[in-house]
């Protein structure tokens, strides 16, 4: 079976999309990265509306990427604090590609907005895609054969 008579309707890419495609939950959870964890702090700096966020913020917590904790300021209503989950946490690769594509090719003059170094030795962070083989080469899009998995069904007759 080629990549054209798949079915993406499984699609994991697509799944991943229709979870964390848009625009404003993949700032939140750049946000929540960078430590940013109440409601508030998220509407102010993102500037989007409550509506917009609550709606947002639910389909994270709904799907586990975060966590909603509750906190009570004194004299306060109870609101909830969000975390990244573990599986929350596995997307930092995702938002760092995003972050260096975005240096590369939409940055500004004068640099990155974000300056990412690894806290033991201070170097900067990429995302590199490396083989799982014994030479663990990095590796580009000319450098993988991609071909239908075993998750692939056929399209359906049309």
């Amino acid at each position: 079976m080629k990549w054209l008579e798949t079915d993406t309707e499984n699609c994991p890419v697509r799944r991943t999309l229709d979870l964390v495609g848009e625009k404003w939950t993949l700032l939140i959870l750049r946000d929540a990265f960078n430590g940013v964890r109440r409601y508030d702090e998220f509407r102010r700096h993102l500037g989007l509306s409550e509506a917009v966020l609550a709606d947002r913020l639910r389909k994270l917590v709904a799907a586990g990427v975060l966590r909603a904790e509750p906190y009570r300021d004194p004299g306060s209503r109870t609101r909830y604090a969000y975390r990244l989950t573990p599986k929350g946490i596995d997307l930092w690769p995702v938002l760092l590609a995003l972050k260096q594509w975005g240096d590369t090719h939409a940055g500004e003059p004068e640099g990155s907005v974000l300056d990412i170094r690894h806290t033991d030795c201070g170097a900067s962070v990429r995302v590199a895609v490396r083989c799982e083989g014994d030479e663990q080469a990095t590796l580009t899009a000319r450098d993988v054969t991609v071909r239908p998995g075993p998750g692939a069904r056929p399209l359906p007759p049309s």
